[in-house]
């Protein structure tokens, strides 16, 4: 495969359940990614190294799931200009309402892209991901187009069943 365009990360293994979701487009369009668990709390400088090395390969993107305090995407994006795109993961007891509000609530300067909570949250990350390279890449353009034909179709040829 070719060098990862995007960076697909996550605090825990338990993660990849939801983030896989994020990953399936990007496999189904041919974009190279890179997946790993990284955690912000348990090994922060791996996860400083790993944002630089992956920002100097040439990634252009990176897409943080996180749960509880969710501060992976933060401290992902404190760390590079690169859009970071920021999912939350479904928490046992908060449902990953925490996770959102985590999320979504970054300091002014310090944006991150926020998803839906979980596994719709990662495909839309996946898509966006690729709809932001379609902008540099006509081909990808042309399939993210096809791909957004087809639901539409897909919705076209829906037919309900009658009442009884």
């Amino acid at each position: 495969m070719n060098k990862p365009l995007i960076s697909i990360l996550m605090g825990s293994s338990n993660d990849w359940e939801i983030m896989q979701q994020a990953a399936r487009p990007l496999h189904d369009f041919g974009v190279a990614y890179d997946a790993r668990v990284i955690s912000a709390h348990r090994s922060p400088e791996l996860l400083l190294t790993y944002v630089q090395e992956m920002s100097d390969q040439g990634v252009q993107c990176f897409i943080a799931g996180a749960g509880g305090a969710a501060h992976l995407a933060g401290v992902i994006a404190g760390q590079t200009t690169l859009p970071v795109l920021g999912v939350p993961i479904p928490s046992k007891y908060l449902k990953g309402i925490d996770s959102l509000l985590s999320i979504v609530q970054m300091p002014k300067g310090i944006p991150v892209a926020t998803f839906a909570i979980g596994e719709a949250g990662a495909a839309n990350a996946g898509l966006f991901a690729i709809a932001m390279l379609a902008l540099n890449d006509t081909e990808l353009a042309k399939r993210l187009s096809a791909f957004r034909k087809q639901q539409a179709e897909a919705i076209a040829t829906i037919k309900l069943p009658s009442l009884s």
